[in-house]
């Protein structure tokens, strides 16, 4: 079975994230979304809320699952049985930071290889941290994330 692992804080989960995995679902048979913590950021969601909003996300793809995990990401490769790290580059500036993990996840484990996948350039200026500051000032993220969660974020927003 080809197995891919996307992972992310996905603070919130956005189209841009959601095309990577629409995408990904098409090339491995199974992928698994990890909401990683990542000790560097003060999250809007706690991770197990994460997790269900992007299962609301990811109902339309049989292959996809979501799981939360506090760790290495070479650790949960190996409980999960992957090999595959899927990583979304919007631009040069992301290349450069997931080129620094790729390596250290390779000499952690050299059997597990990252695939790059570039986003759609009508995501491509699209993060979590973007969709955050434009909800909190009020202005309009319809169209920067899932539908399905637009209530969700906006109800975090104003709490």
């Amino acid at each position: 079975m080809r197995r891919a692992v996307y992972p992310g804080s996905f603070d919130p989960i956005t189209n841009g994230h959601l095309d990577i995995i629409k995408r990904a679902s098409k090339i491995f048979d199974e992928v698994i979304v990890v909401v990683l913590v990542n000790v560097d950021k003060k999250g809007l969601f706690p991770v197990d809320e994460r997790v269900k909003l992007i299962e609301k996300s990811i109902v339309q793809y049989a292959n996809v699952r979501v799981a939360g995990f506090n760790g290495l990401l070479i650790d949960f490769m190996k409980k999960n049985d992957s090999k595959v790290i899927i990583k979304g580059l919007r631009a040069v500036s992301d290349f450069e930071y997931e080129f620094q993990m790729a390596l250290m996840n390779n000499k952690l484990d050299s059997s597990i290889e990252t695939l790059f996948m570039m986003t759609n350039a009508e995501y491509s200026y699209l993060s979590s941290s973007s969709v955050k500051q434009v909800a909190k000032f009020g202005g309009c993220i319809k169209g920067l994330v899932p539908d399905v969660i637009l209530g969700d974020v906006m109800n975090k927003i104003m709490e």
